[in-house]
């Protein structure tokens, strides 16, 4: 038995040696091809998102700890038209963008309605500034999600053509010997590896950004809740 798994493994090495990526590529049925072509079109989208993700939620990150700071002592001494100032120097900030929104709505309806329909007002408007931000930041997981959950199928698809073309190989050499599915085998398990090359990253960053998301969206609900109660006593210090 052992003798018998010694000659076995001397042979697959004898093979494997004789297979390089070129090779094998060379040797690929045209549909294999096309499915190592969508798997690598895929690749380079779902890191295109990662990278502009990334981007994104630093500067949101950077920009945020920078306006935080510059805009708490303008709204302190009531200059809101500072503090929309302030947010507009930094757009990539997601709290910044929300508390533009806010400032805005509350200083138009100031001048149109009640106290109370003030406060309401702000708020519709912190909620659809919330909503609009949270769209923006998840822009591009789905397509992480769906890449991370359809390309390990697009791969083991691959792996049924090799598999195929290994049977067809037997088929056409009159021979069941390891060089007559050594094509095939490998083509199944290129377009398999590489379909979980894939898929592996996507899923990885698709959670590690929403993640990010669910922070920012925290954050963004804390400061509508923190400029609510602003306008609430910016409101009762006027009577």
């Amino acid at each position: 038995m052992v003798a018998t798994l010694y000659v076995f493994s001397a042979l697959v090495l004898q093979e494997a040696s004789q297979w390089d990526l070129r090779s094998m590529w060379g040797t690929m049925s045209p549909l294999a091809k096309i499915v190592v072509f969508i798997l690598f079109i895929l690749s380079i989208y779902s890191f295109g998102v990662m990278i502009d993700r990334a981007l994104m939620y630093s500067a949101a990150r950077k920009q945020s700890r920078v306006f935080v700071q510059q805009v708490a002592g303008a709204l302190k001494d009531g200059k809101l038209d500072e503090a929309i100032a302030i947010a507009e120097r930094n757009k990539k900030s997601h709290i910044a963008k929300v508390v533009a929104t806010g400032l805005s709505e509350f200083q138009s309806a100031s001048q149109q309605v009640s106290d109370s329909d003030v406060i309401d007002a702000a708020k519709r408007g912190l909620e659809r500034s919330v909503a609009i931000v949270h769209a923006e930041m998840k822009r591009g997981l789905s397509a992480l999600a769906t890449i991370g959950s359809t390309a390990p199928f697009v791969g083991l698809f691959g792996t049924v053509v090799g598999i195929l073309n290994a049977f067809k190989g037997i088929a056409a050499n009159k021979a069941t010997g390891l060089s007559a599915v050594a094509g095939g085998i490998a083509e199944a398990l290129v377009t398999t590896a590489f379909g979980l090359l894939v898929a592996v990253p996507a899923v990885w960053a698709y959670n590690y950004f929403t993640n990010k998301v669910e922070a920012f969206d925290v954050e963004m609900d804390n400061s509508s809740m923190e400029l609510i109660n602003y306008f609430i006593l910016r409101r009762g210090a006027k009577k």
